[in-house]
């Protein structure tokens, strides 16, 4: 079974928003982009369609308390997990 990787935003230093901001920005508008200081994530740079799409009420994705889910559904993730955790 294959799984989707978790795909890491690029990283850059605060000094490039000065130094390299053509760039930053090109990249920023392919895909969210982390800005670093002292190499600790601090901010993150998209594009306004990205942002309206991650922000408007019309987002088909939602988040949920695990605590909340029906039992099915729980017992659904705990089996796809282990599978997950098993081919690794």
């Amino acid at each position: 079974m294959q799984h989707n990787p978790i795909i890491e935003m690029q990283k850059y230093p605060a000094a490039d928003l000065a130094r390299n901001t053509s760039a930053l920005l090109r990249a920023a508008s392919a895909a969210p982009i982390t800005i670093t200081k002292h190499n600790k994530e601090c901010f993150v740079i998209m594009s306004t369609e990205a942002y309206k799409a991650m922000t408007q009420n019309s987002s088909t994705q939602h988040a949920f308390a695990v605590a909340d889910m029906p039992d099915n559904l729980g017992d659904l993730l705990d089996r796809g997990l282990k599978v997950f955790l098993e081919d690794e």
